[in-house]
């Protein structure tokens, strides 16, 4: 018996079943193979990402500059409304693209996932308008907007990630079409990013569409390292 054994073996017994079971059983506690967020901890950590998200976005918009996804189409659509004497805002266009997504998005990974990308995408809506009067940006290097876009966003996202939420969009279909279909989510993504930098050109200024290709690669070089889904113990 475990009792019998030299006193300093004793820290390797494990606690008579009687006991574990009443330490599960006691409010309050969380069984040690329980590894989820709380409401609290998802609260907090889905706030910070959007908040990473809305800087790099408002650091691209400050150059001129735009990005893959629904955030860079609605970037994309400002600029057109802005050459034609339309003030359109950025988290507006935003939040009205991604409406049609979430019932992609229930589809995809249920009402959990659902609900907290409706949440990020409001918050990061927004946020991005809320910073204008609070972060003015009068003059910006191209470059060094893209590469600060790149791992504020990519900070961001891996938040997102981490507490399962996502900012809507293409990558939601992205996931429906992997699950269905068997098509790569990746390569969903970059077919839609490349229709979408090849509008670009004929919208901005060749050189800013080049700085947007490099914010794009650095954003997407902060995931590729960054986001390990083999190493999460907590979801």
């Amino acid at each position: 018996m475990c009792a019998d054994i030299n006193a300093d073996l004793k820290l390797r017994c494990p606690p008579p079943t009687g006991r574990r079971k009443r330490l599960v059983a006691r409010p309050g506690l969380r069984h040690p193979d329980d590894k989820h967020y709380t409401r609290l901890e998802d609260a907090q950590g889905l706030l910070i990402a959007c908040a990473q998200a809305a800087l790099g976005i408002h650091l691209l918009r400050a150059a001129g500059l735009m990005t893959g996804g629904t955030a860079g189409l609605a970037l994309l659509l400002t600029y057109i409304a802005q050459d034609h004497g339309i003030h359109l805002t950025f988290g507006g266009i935003f939040f009205a693209i991604n409406i049609p997504f979430y019932a992609f998005a229930y589809k995809a990974r249920g009402i959990g996932f659902c609900l907290k990308s409706l949440a990020s995408v409001t918050l990061v809506s927004l946020m991005a308008e809320a910073l204008k009067p609070f972060l003015h940006v009068d003059q910006i290097h191209p470059a060094v907007a893209a590469l600060l876009f790149g791992v504020s966003a990519g900070v961001g996202l891996l938040g997102l990630f981490r507490h399962s939420g996502s900012l809507g969009g293409v990558s939601i279909v992205a996931l429906v079409l992997q699950d269905r279909f068997g098509f790569k989510a990746g390569w969903t993504q970059t077919i839609h990013d490349l229709g979408l930098f090849l509008i670009a050109f004929w919208v901005l200024p060749l050189g800013n569409v080049g700085w947007s290709l490099l914010g794009a690669v650095v954003l997407n070089a902060v995931i590729a390292f960054n986001h390990r889904r083999d190493w999460y113990v907590v979801t």
